[in-house]
């Protein structure tokens, strides 16, 4: 049983509900029906906990942990089949110490539950929108919860597959299960137990049984309910209501369901968990896959281009050469990191809320997302300076010193890894996040110390210099390819004058540079994380 007493709430400076009160008792399939921003995800939210009320008070008799909750969008990975989705949702949320064959005799329940075993190898992308959606559902049944919110859940899908969603919901709720529902749907109210209807603002208009509702607002049909609401006088027309016998989904689960209350999986095994999920999802989009790969072979072929070789040759230096190779090198780092992070949040930002009330850490989220891509791009840091070298666009040196070469490019990969996924996070679709590449581009091409020295830009430009993590790459590859022995005994008249413009910049230890570098790391991740954790 759930109790609703005097829930109210506010966005944006606006009351958003007024003084709710109702009850919900065990069992029951409660549909919440209102005219657009009557608040009906707002009291969904309250109720389920999502997102607490302001005002009033929401109790549940029994567990708060046995309860699902499906948004309004389809959220499940796209691109894996449907079985593999669900394993992995299996491995988040059911008990620590749940055995393989535990999970998988749970996903096999639930399909069978749905009616998607025949579509467990499918592509989730591919199935049909009442698919999708069931899948969805799935991913919650998996605990098999005592409770279900489902937001809109026959939004955008055709009559007969709405019809067989709220059949499917109806056994539920004869199972045993309290599902409580928002809907623009009339149709769906007819197979409810009881209806909560919203007049504009957010007030309680009505709570009781459909064939109640109907006699309160004396209307005929839903449909008029809503003209009601609207105070438009609806056109007398007979009642229809559907029949036929609502089957019973969790006959099929056979007891394999864990419900709520068992202790949740610890962060290292979530952190090992999401990192072979996001390596699955990567593998498997082949698009996204196609531009982490292919971006980096085109930049290293326009450097390649644009780079003449012998540029650090002792006998005849170019010093002008040397300063753009080092910075476009330490940039080609940067903007891969920072690329290659971009779009890792955003896009699942959804998923990732779902899963955060199942318990989900952020701190493995995070550190997953960075444990999958850092590999990446240490491979891709490493081809750019090999091919470089291979073309003479770099000097001759021994392993040490390209040793440090490749520590200082994945240290710069790694902070711009971080800086993306901090983006991401706090953007809401992948096109705010492209809009936000060159902004965050061109001060790390301005402020560096390439185009115009550190030491003699104006003050202003000095101060946020320190805040770009690209200058702290570009001047530790400086000092480990030698730059000052090569501008201050080279026969180029360029070399001397330059190197005094850039006083001790390229003096200082490497190790400065990595430990600014690592530090810029852990404040972008820490960031994402807070961001993240505010979020969702």
């Amino acid at each position: 049983m759930i109790e609703v007493r005097g829930v109210g709430q506010r966005a944006g400076g606006r009351r958003t509900l007024r003084d709710v009160s109702l009850t919900i008792g065990t069992g029951e399939l409660v549909a919440i029906i209102g005219g657009s921003g009557a608040g009906k995800t707002t009291l969904l939210d309250a109720i389920a906990g999502v997102r607490p009320p302001a005002e009033g008070e929401v109790s549940q008799d029994g567990d708060a942990a046995a309860l699902g909750y499906v948004p309004q969008d389809d959220i499940v990975h796209l691109e894996m089949p449907l079985r593999r989705t669900l394993r992995y949702a299996a491995a988040l949320r059911l008990p620590s110490g749940t055995p393989p064959e535990g999970l998988d005799r749970a996903v096999d329940a639930a399909l069978a539950a749905l009616a998607l075993t025949d579509r467990a190898g499918q592509r989730v992308g591919s199935l049909s929108g009442g698919e999708r959606k069931r899948a969805s559902i799935a991913v919650e049944l998996l605990t098999g919860p005592r409770v279900f919110f489902l937001d809109e859940p026959t939004s955008g899908l055709d009559p007969a597959s709405a019809a067989g969603l709220m059949r499917l919901l109806r056994g539920l709720a004869d199972a045993g299960t309290t599902v409580v529902l928002t809907t623009h749907h009339p149709p769906d109210v007819a197979v409810c137990d009881r209806v909560a209807v919203l007049a504009h603002g957010g007030t309680l208009a009505f709570h009781g049984t459909p064939d109640e509702a109907l006699d309160h607002f004396q209307a005929d049909a839903f449909e008029d309910v809503y003209l009601r609401l609207a105070g438009i006088r609806p056109t007398r027309v007979a009642r229809v209501r559907p029949d036929g016998d609502a089957p019973d989904p969790t006959r099929t689960m056979g007891g394999t369901a864990v419900r709520g209350g068992g202790r949740a999986i610890g962060a290292w095994r979530q952190w090992a968990l999401l990192t072979r999920r996001n390596a699955d999802l990567l593998t498997r989009n082949r698009l996204t896959l196609a531009v982490l790969v292919g971006s980096p072979v085109m930049v290293l072929a326009m450097f390649a281009v644009l780079f003449r070789p012998g540029a650090f040759s002792p006998e005849s230096p170019s010093p002008s050469a040397t300063v753009m190779i080092l910075f476009w090198i330490a940039f080609g780092g940067f903007f891969f990191g920072l690329t290659y992070g971009l779009s890792q949040i955003c896009t699942e930002l959804p998923v990732l809320r779902r899963e955060r009330l199942t318990g989900l850490r952020i701190g493995p989220y995070v550190l997953a997302k960075v444990a999958v891509l850092l590999p990446l791009l240490a491979v891709v840091d490493a081809l750019m300076l090999g091919v470089l070298r291979g073309l003479d666009r770099l000097p001759a040196m021994g392993w040490g010193a390209y040793g440090e070469v490749f520590v200082t490019l994945v240290s710069c990969s790694l902070a711009a890894l971080a800086l993306g996924l901090l983006v991401s996070a706090a953007v809401t679709d992948p096109a705010q996040a492209t809009m936000a590449l060159p902004m965050l581009c061109f001060p790390q091409v301005l402020f560096v110390g390439a185009i115009l020295p550190v030491p003699v830009m104006a003050a202003p430009g000095r101060w946020l210099s320190y805040a770009m993590s690209n200058r702290w790459a570009f001047e530790g590859l400086g000092h480990s390819l030698g730059v000052q022995r090569l501008w201050g005994s080279g026969r180029s008249p360029l070399g001397p004058p330059l190197l005094a413009s850039y006083g001790d910049t390229f003096a200082r230890a490497v190790a400065v540079d990595w430990a600014v570098l690592g530090g810029f790391t852990v404040l972008f991740l820490a960031g994402t994380c807070l961001v993240l954790a505010r979020r969702t």
